[in-house]
């Protein structure tokens, strides 16, 4: 009895077993066939590809140039010299004119110096005019007693011929002649070049150094009187009354944003192509605004460290909204060639190191071209060889053709 059972579950299991692989064959050979008639439809269908008619035209390529804006002059106010601070006269952010003073250091004791040198002028002043007066009484007198002296020697010396003197009285007469001259001759030779006695001179030249001292110590003082070197607004400050500054500390800083520049660096293929005077609209993101301007320098080297060039734009229009820092950037279209035949990238593919392009004839049938290319923008390369003025090149669905290929052209585009 368990052997028949046992055998009619044999004969069950077969059944189902037969059964499954029935089925599984007729499946597969359902797909089989549902996959070729799909293969068949799909080689009926042709490509759709937009084209584009190829023309000699100047070949562009876009520069985006990018940097921050520079204000006209961004001055650092700093002393001359070392001191206590006694006013600060503007505050943060603060509008400022050429001249006005910013912050006025201790003056007490260059106003004390300032006063010294001026009583040393009047004295030295005051001693020239003396020295003067007396030199030019003892040359007076001087040349008064030559004078009476010789008169004197001469007349003795006619009395001494007609035997009237001895020759005694003669000699004193002549020696006093001789002695006023010498007096004279002394006060003569103290004569400079300039024809100003030697102890004038000196006198002079000293109320001459007093002067000089004088205007030292008045520019001194005026060095502590930190002034605006221009119009501008205060971008940083620093200091405050009662602090001791050093020499050369920063304190402050005017910023004059007049006028706005943005410095950009370049590489040294985009340089070959940016002229100086070349207009731009340059963007500034934050303020979400564009401003006309123009390209006014190009550095005449490359950084020795980045191989780049720096460009500078100048905006056009004065705009209080923009600040030095901001980032700005333009476009500009830099020639590449003239006249040349170019197409757009998507069209050209490469294949073991050589590129080609799909030329699609008047009966719309693909033909695969080896091409040589040249320069490169961003969205197209120039065509050297392989192209003519007048072929239409398949620009999309390129991947899909095959040499001989009927094509459908997309009108639409």
């Amino acid at each position: 009895m368990k052997k028949v059972i046992h055998s009619k579950k044999c004969r069950q299991m077969l059944g189902i077993v037969v059964a499954a692989a029935v089925l599984a064959g007729a499946l597969f050979f359902w797909k089989s066939h549902s996959s070729q008639g799909n293969t068949a439809k799909a080689g009926a269908v042709k490509p759709l590809v937009a084209v584009e008619t190829i023309r000699r035209q100047d070949m562009f390529s876009r520069i985006i140039l990018s940097g921050q804006t520079v204000a006209a002059a961004q001055v650092d106010i700093a002393p001359k010299y070392a001191g206590h601070i006694t006013r600060v006269a503007v505050e943060l952010g603060q509008q400022v004119t050429a001249g006005q003073i910013l912050v006025v250091q201790d003056l007490e004791d260059i106003d004390l110096a300032i006063a010294q040198t001026t009583a040393a002028i009047r004295q030295a002043g005051a001693d020239s005019i003396e020295i003067k007066a007396a030199f030019a009484a003892d040359y007076q007198k001087a040349a008064a007693d030559y004078e009476r002296n010789l008169a004197n020697y001469r007349r003795y010396e006619a009395l001494y011929n007609m035997g009237a003197i001895s020759r005694e009285t003669l000699d004193t007469a002549k020696q006093q002649m001789v002695n006023a001259k010498a007096a004279l001759d002394v006060l003569k030779e103290q004569s400079m070049p300039s024809g100003v006695p030697a102890v004038l001179e000196s006198k002079q030249a000293a109320l001459a150094k007093a002067k000089y001292g004088l205007e030292a110590l008045e520019k001194q003082r005026e060095d502590r009187l930190l002034r605006a070197p221009r119009d501008g607004i205060i971008g940083y400050r620093q200091v405050e009354a009662g602090a001791f500054v050093q020499a050369g500390q920063k304190l402050l800083t005017v910023v004059d944003n007049s006028s706005s520049y943005v410095d950009c660096l370049v590489s040294e293929q985009n340089a070959a192509q940016i002229r100086s005077g070349m207009q731009v609209m340059v963007a500034i993101d934050s303020l979400g605004q564009e401003y006309p301007g123009s390209i006014i320098y190009i550095s005449p080297a490359a950084d020795a460290q980045t191989r780049l060039f720096t460009v500078r734009l100048a905006l056009t229009l004065a705009d209080v909204a923009v600040k030095s820092g901001m980032f700005a950037h333009a476009g500009i279209a830099g020639l590449l060639r003239e006249q040349t035949l170019f197409v757009a990238k998507t069209a050209v593919t490469e294949k073991n190191g050589k590129q080609y392009v799909f030329v699609i004839d008047d009966k719309n049938q693909a033909e695969q071209r080896l091409v040589t290319t040249g320069q490169r923008n961003d969205e197209t390369v120039e065509l050297l060889t392989g192209i003519h003025a007048g072929e239409r090149v398949a620009v999309s669905n390129v991947s899909r053709l095959k040499p001989g290929m009927a094509v459908e052209v997309d009108t639409h585009i």
